[in-house]
């Protein structure tokens, strides 16, 4: 019988995990309750996708903000730090920034703008035209900023981001000065010791800045990055990734969780005999076209996948097909002509217009945004989610 259901995505329910828990256990067992439960069988090259922060808590990888001020402290040398690119968020950054205030004499601010690089708006384009400022040439103090502006609250949260963070700074027990520019050179000309907070232009920034005179430069993806008296670390990513855990304490990124996925790939095979991919996944890679905000604050949306995940789609546009190669045909004849398209299509599609309009991502960075979207970041309870028939295409029964 033809197969009438293409992709499928399902949060799989799972028990709050906590530090030292099996993930490998817990994962196999709550997805195969779930099939039990809802009367599906799991097929060869299905996804099991697991959200990275239950992957951080079983590992139990979280820092405090002493732990970040001693490095920040150590590694950049306590006096006046310029801090630059920050995201304007209170569950990804605001717990940093105190950790990193705390390790140091006085934080020069200085912020991106209109908005950060995820896109959260500090100003609209229009109120920078009206203003007749050019966001990539001039600089902004915090009086000038506010002499043309005003308070500005974000549009989500209602958090003016300028006087939050000012003040996080401060009740930390440093000195705060506040600059708006999009060039990393103008920190320079108040400190030549620099932690970078931007994400994925971050290697650019600290070349630039390291060309130009700084004395020291570090990312986010550079502190943190080993254990201090007894914390978590990501030894790749650092702080990046991280979300909020507490008032002074923060969950990292998971570390090193390859071996978890192939761990559950091997426990499926056992129990089931089906070869299922699976990967972990943080923020989905998306823009929000109300907001204006980028989904991304993660390095990458998957840290860890098998190697069924690599690569991108390779895949045929059926509507291409059907207005040019088969224009002429209709019906089950049409069907049949697509068909065969498929089927003998070759192993890759670059360059082929009858591949035109499909997405050019990375298999990882499209499923990663599809189980995020499924998951949602409340309070669903599925940290787990299965994805059935993302590999078929209309010829698969």
């Amino acid at each position: 019988m033809e197969r009438r259901v293409g992709t499928c995505s399902r949060g799989i329910r799972g028990p709050i995990i906590r530090e030292g828990d099996n993930l490998v256990e817990i994962t196999v067992d709550s997805v195969l309750a779930a099939a039990e439960s809802e009367g599906f069988s799991l097929r060869d090259r299905d996804v099991i996708a697991l959200t990275e922060s239950i992957v951080a808590r079983a590992q139990g990888n979280y820092v405090s903000v002493d732990a970040i001020a001693e490095d920040v402290k150590s590694k950049l040398g306590g006096e006046t730090v310029g801090v630059i690119f920050p995201i304007l968020s209170r569950n990804r950054f605001a717990i940093n920034l105190k950790g990193i205030a705390m390790g140091c004499k006085k934080v020069v601010l200085m912020l991106s703008y209109p908005s950060d690089e995820v896109g959260n708006a500090l100003l609209t384009w229009d109120q920078l035209d009206e203003a007749g400022i050019n966001p990539y040439l001039d600089v902004l103090t915090l009086e000038k900023y506010r002499e043309l502006f005003g308070e500005n609250v974000h549009e989500f949260t209602g958090v003016d981001y300028v006087a939050y963070y000012s003040d996080i700074i401060k009740e930390a027990g440093a000195e705060v000065e506040v600059v708006f520019a999009n060039d990393a050179k103008e920190i320079l000309k108040y400190t030549d010791c620099i932690i970078n907070c931007d994400i994925h232009t971050r290697a650019r920034t600290k070349r630039i800045l390291k060309a130009n005179g700084a004395k020291v430069v570090c990312g986010l993806d550079d502190l943190m990055t080993a254990s201090i008296n007894g914390s978590g670390f990501n030894s790749k990513y650092g702080l990046l990734g991280s979300n909020k855990a507490t008032e002074d304490k923060i969950k990292l990124f998971p570390q090193d969780c390859q071996q978890l996925v192939l761990d559950i790939q091997a426990s499926i095979l056992e129990k089931t005999g089906k070869h299922v991919e699976v990967m972990v996944y943080g923020d989905g890679a998306f823009k929000d076209p109300q907001g204006k905000i980028w989904e991304l604050a993660d390095p990458v949306v998957s840290p860890a996948f098998t190697d069924g995940l690599v690569g991108t789609p390779n895949e045929l546009k059926l509507k291409y097909l059907a207005d040019n190669d088969f224009a002429n045909l209709s019906g089950a004849e049409l069907k049949e002509a697509i068909a065969n398209s498929i089927k003998n299509k070759e192993a890759n599609l670059v360059g082929n217009m009858a591949s035109q309009g499909t997405t050019p991502r990375q298999l990882t960075d499209l499923i990663g945004s599809l189980c995020d979207l499924t998951s949602g970041s409340g309070d669903k309870g599925t940290p787990i989610i299965l994805i059935q028939g993302y590999f078929d295409n209309m010829t698969t029964n």
